[in-house]
């Protein structure tokens, strides 16, 4: 359903998806700050961005692979963690007001990364990650992001260049392909939740398609510095909304 609403939700979808696809990310936590923004139910929140993840992060996954920024050696780990975890998270579904404060949380975590005054890179030389930590690492990433509808980028990304496992295109691309498994992962855990995506799904994931290519191929033209201080505070403003502060 076209509506004006939809259409200006549409286009706020399209900048999340061109902010986060550029890092290789897929959006989940600016789709859930829109729509928590746009008010809509909790119960339509979670699949929408996981649909929405699966098809940004999909389509940066093929780019940077084929642009040669992954190595299967870095991810495999996290994801052996992560995919049973991010099933079981996303058979859980949490009563609204558990869900709510929890997500809030994770969007004033993202907001921290985002508005953090340095770049999150190791002065060390870069190494593949150890198997067991990585795959613990896995396990607490992907269990949070199947309760909360997100792929877990946001949380994958610094890890890998604060330890120095990744040199930062790299870490773009192992976090678009974590994301992308991550994500189908949490869908299939509760594909009855299929049933609360919106009309408006279509025109939706046609506006992240068109935002992951702008993202993926012509890059961020804006200063990055404000770019991702104005997205941090998107995400302070909606956690804040989620959890009831205001």
């Amino acid at each position: 359903m076209i509506t004006e609403i939809n259409l200006l939700l549409a286009l706020c979808l399209m900048l999340g998806a061109t902010l986060y696809s550029s890092v290789g990310h897929g959006g989940a936590s600016a789709y859930i700050a829109i729509m928590a923004l746009f008010g809509l139910p909790t119960a339509v929140m979670r699949p929408t961005a996981l649909a929405l993840n699966v098809l940004v992060s999909g389509f940066a996954s093929v780019r940077f692979i084929r642009a040669g920024q992954f190595r299967w050696r870095i991810l495999w780990p996290f994801l052996l963690g992560a995919l049973p975890m991010a099933y079981v998270g996303g058979m859980i579904t949490l009563p609204s007001n558990t869900y709510r404060p929890i997500v809030g949380v994770v969007l004033w975590l993202s907001a921290a990364r985002l508005l953090w005054p340095r770049a999150i890179v190791a002065s060390t030389e870069v190494r593949d990650p150890p198997i067991v930590p990585a795959i613990l690492a896995g396990v607490g990433i992907g269990l949070l992001s199947g309760l909360t509808g997100t792929g877990g980028g946001i949380f994958l990304s610094p890890l890998l260049l604060l330890f120095a496992w990744a040199q930062p295109k790299q870490a773009s691309g192992v976090a678009a392909v974590f994301i992308f498994a991550n994500s189908i992962s949490g869908l299939a855990g509760n594909v009855a939740s299929l049933q609360q995506l919106p009309a408006g799904l279509p025109l939706f994931a046609g506006a992240v398609l068109i935002g992951a290519t702008i993202g993926t191929t012509l890059g961020i033209k804006l200063p990055e510095r404000l770019v991702l201080r104005s997205l941090g505070l998107v995400l302070i403003v909606a956690g804040a909304k989620l959890i009831g502060v205001y």
